[in-house]
């Protein structure tokens, strides 16, 4: 019986993200019994935004949330993202901030992020990411970041991750950098 239900449970979950495009299953999943389900369940094909597949629904195949300090590096110097610094305006004028980054408050972001692109322009100075774009969120240590990161997901942006160290390691890093 918890067999028979937590196979049907599990069938609708991924039909449900396959309907809603989040992950788009190579082979359609049609069964008639709770044994054929599970067998079509160990060779369901998904694959990721970047077109690479995964086999198994494990965290570890799952694309990475967080970004290193040389990810977030590459990142700024190619310009293929936006860096968005989730905390309070004074913390900027405070501690600094990464250079290239936008500032959007965390308690913003929800309605930030709904905003035209000319409406985001003009009250937070940067470009608005667009859904596909990739996005990393920072703050000072990473919880706000973390917060950033789920709001952005919920509202459907898929390539958005997290700069974990936030700006102390930032600051560190970049001042190890100066000295040497």
């Amino acid at each position: 019986m918890a067999l028979h239900v937590y196979s049907r449970l599990t069938r609708s979950i991924v039909c449900v993200l396959a309907s809603r495009s989040i992950i788009p299953v190579t082979r359609q999943l049609t069964t008639t019994s709770c044994r054929t389900h599970l067998r079509c369940l160990q060779h369901i094909r998904v694959n990721r935004y970047d077109g690479t597949s995964l086999q198994k629904f494990s965290s570890s195949s799952q694309p990475s949330v967080e970004v290193s300090y040389e990810q977030l590096k590459k990142l700024l110097l190619s310009e293929t993202s936006v860096v968005i610094d989730v905390r309070e305006p004074w913390e900027l004028r405070e501690y600094g901030n990464i250079p290239g980054s936008i500032n959007v408050p965390l308690g913003q972001l929800n309605g930030a992020l709904q905003l035209t692109p000319d409406e985001f322009k003009e009250k937070y100075g940067g470009v608005m990411p667009s859904q596909s774009q990739n996005i990393v969120f920072s703050c000072l240590a990473g919880v706000r970041s973390k917060k950033g990161l789920d709001t952005a997901l919920s509202l459907g942006y898929i390539k958005a991750q997290h700069f974990p160290g936030g700006w102390k390691e930032w600051a560190d890093r970049e001042l190890i950098q100066t000295k040497e």
